[in-house]
């Protein structure tokens, strides 16, 4: 089920005042945040956040295209493998 659209986006406010200070610096460094449930918003555009993903901060440059999307979306949790191989053609 999606968010009311009478309560808003939902955004950390620690996330907020860091994206504000890296606005007014000028800076181009990453900015680290654990929030993966904060909504990515206009005023993040051309930043760089890294998000966590339980083991690391994995950069992530914020586009147009992502407006609306949650930060979790762009740092998988879980590492893919493969589906296991046929066993009985690797014994061979």
């Amino acid at each position: 089920m999606s968010r009311s659209l009478w309560k808003g986006p939902f955004v950390d406010a620690h996330v907020l005042k860091k994206a504000e200070a890296a606005r007014e610096s000028g800076r181009n460094d990453v900015i680290k945040i654990w929030s993966r449930r904060s909504t990515i918003l206009p005023q993040f555009v051309g930043l760089t956040f890294g998000v966590y993903n339980g083991r690391k901060h994995i950069p992530v440059s914020v586009s147009e295209d992502m407006i609306g999307q949650k930060f979790g979306e762009y740092s998988p949790t879980r590492t893919y493998y493969g589906h296991g191989a046929d066993k009985k053609a690797k014994r061979k």
